[in-house]
């Protein structure tokens, strides 16, 4: 008898199934592991939206919406106000924004320096038309804050369709 006979293992993992295969687990965790730890600490924005912490895209956004408007909040510390754009375009708002900082201390022999950049891009699709003269837009301690009023012609756009039983 052949000792490939005695074995479990198949070509297909562990008696022919790769998720009963503690191996092929073992090496796709520490496969995993290791792309975590080698993962960018700086969050990029190669085509996607720019992850923070946990994989939370940022900045974070608070959204409301009354009958006549949108609130859009985005939480942006520690930002000035002139390095953010807002745009307004086929009824999408779109945030963007660059952020540098760069921090020195010298003491005595002793030099540290630290930088960081970040750029993040975020587009929120409205579901009503809005009046892009009518919007306005705030920054205060971090906080950006854009009311988008909704268009009084496309707020009476709903009508209720009636349903005919055919013949």
């Amino acid at each position: 008898m052949a000792n490939r006979d005695l074995s479990p293992w198949r070509p297909g993992g562990l008696l022919g199934r790769p998720d009963l295969d503690p191996f092929s687990s073992f090496r796709q965790e520490m496969g995993r592991m290791f792309d975590d730890f080698f993962a960018p600490a700086e969050p990029r924005s190669f085509g996607r939206p720019a992850m923070g912490f946990m994989g939370v895209a940022w900045p974070s956004l608070d959204i409301s919406e009354t009958p006549d408007a949108y609130k859009v909040c985005a939480e942006l510390p520690g930002m000035d106000p002139k390095d953010v754009q807002i745009e307004l375009k086929d009824n999408a708002l779109t945030l963007s924004g660059e952020k540098s900082d760069e921090r020195r201390e010298e003491d005595g022999d002793r030099f540290w320096a630290e930088r960081s950049w970040g750029r993040f891009h975020r587009t929120i699709p409205l579901p009503a038309e809005v009046d892009p003269d009518r919007c306005e837009a705030s920054f205060k301690d971090g906080v950006l804050t854009v009311m988008l009023t909704k268009n009084p012609a496309a707020r009476d756009k709903t009508r209720k369709i009636e349903i005919k039983p055919q013949a």
